[in-house]
């Protein structure tokens, strides 16, 4: 006999050719390496075809939130990296920029110009990953290997500004910790010239392929309706149809100097959803143009000794930088009480931070506002109905990272 709620799901699906013998729980991770990150989905069975999905977080609860409310405002970068780390700049500058709306700090236009030519790299290895990633699930792995040598190439420019690849901990509070150099330039020129080439050919493997398209046309469906009902953001959410960008409704870091248009798909399915963000690697590029052509000359940090960390030479050999150091690290510097949230369009949709301070050396609320948590949860919704290997390409076009959705 079948349980009344197992009976329910059934009968809401509407199967009608099976029998008890057929109905079966699978659990699909959380060490399957197709779910891409350790997390669980307990699908209930009939054959192949999914009646009912309950996901499952928790398995790397880091507890980022409350370690950040232990750690001073410096210190926070780091743990951003370890939410979305397939774009983890966008991820330290949205944090940056929540601490300069605390502290009153304006930063230069250099800074601005310079953050979002990093911001749009990241958003291009965040999207040719989960579009290379999302074709490989489908079967076709070619196109992965054409474009993993571009964010070999992306990651080479990380590491000339700040050291780091993956995680980066790129910037500072005020600006960056040193200005872009010569070999900065020969990179970007040279990426700048080869990628659209380089990308082109991975469009022309992928977005006419008649069997990539039958795998992902009608598959994870989500209408604007139910997308906006779960709050979803980002590219999943205008595949649905909804024009909805951080970086026009609320610019940031003069996002309002460039020109740039938005893809919107129609029906919120596999497909539309690596269209969005084929097409959006292109209109990064268009930015990335744009910033690099009219850098602005100037300081690449803002003027705020009392925030921004002095060079390690300075305080080897100055008094003054030394007392700074010593301030900011140990947390002895005045921050002023407040409650401020700041968003930016992260590379799977709204990134926030919501920061609650009380004058103390922490935080003494903050709250990060990750996409990956909030649009999972239409994820059995979406996958329900379908046999399990569109369950598996529809996770990977939602870009789902483990990282970002059990922080």
């Amino acid at each position: 006999m079948k349980d009344n709620a197992l009976s329910d799901i059934i009968n809401e699906y509407d199967v009608s050719d099976h029998d008890d013998s057929q109905i079966y729980t699978l659990n699909l991770g959380p060490t399957h390496p197709a779910t891409h990150g350790i997390f669980q989905n307990v699908l209930t069975m009939d054959g192949e075809r999914i009646l009912h999905a309950e996901q499952t977080v928790g398995y790397i609860h880091r507890a980022f939130e409350k370690i950040s409310e232990r750690r001073n405002y410096t210190q926070i970068t780091t743990l951003t990296d370890r939410l979305n780390y397939c774009s983890a700049p966008i991820n330290n500058f949205g944090w940056h920029m929540t601490m300069e709306k605390l502290l009153n700090i304006k930063v230069p236009k250099r800074v601005d110009y310079l953050r979002v030519i990093f911001m749009e790299l990241a958003r291009i290895a965040d999207h040719i990953i989960c579009n290379g990633v999302t074709a490989m699930d489908a079967g076709a792995i070619t196109g992965l290997t054409y474009i993993f040598q571009d964010r070999e190439r992306i990651y080479e420019m990380y590491e000339r500004v700040c050291g780091g690849r993956l995680t980066t901990n790129m910037g500072r509070i005020g600006g960056f910790e040193r200005d872009i150099d010569e070999k900065f330039h020969e990179l970007i020129q040279a990426f700048i010239k080869d990628f659209p080439g380089r990308f082109q050919e991975f469009c022309d493997l992928n977005e006419r392929n008649r069997i990539f398209m039958d795998r992902t046309i009608n598959v994870g469906g989500i209408s604007a309706e139910r997308a906006l009902s779960y709050g979803f953001t980002g590219p999943n959410l205008r595949a649905a149809g909804v024009d909805y960008d951080v970086r026009v409704a609320s610019p940031y870091s003069s996002y309002e100097d460039f020109d740039f248009d938005i893809p919107v798909g129609t029906s919120g399915d596999t497909y539309d959803r690596f269209m969005v963000r084929q097409q959006e690697v292109w209109e990064s590029m268009k930015i990335i143009k744009q910033a690099y052509e009219n850098l602005p000359e100037g300081a690449f940090h803002a003027d705020v000794p009392e925030f921004y960390l002095p060079e390690k030479a300075d305080v080897y050999n100055k008094m003054e930088a030394l007392i700074y150091h010593f301030k900011i690290v140990m947390g002895e510097t005045e921050i002023p009480k407040g409650e401020v949230y700041h968003s930016v369009e992260g590379g799977n949709g709204e990134l926030g931070f919501y920061l609650e301070s009380d004058g103390a050396r922490s935080p003494y609320r903050l709250h990060f506002r990750r996409p990956c948590f909030v649009y999972y949860q239409a994820y059995p919704e979406m996958i329900k109905g379908s046999f399990i290997s569109d369950a598996i390409v529809t996770m990977c076009s939602m870009n789902i990272i483990a990282g970002e959705l059990d922080a």
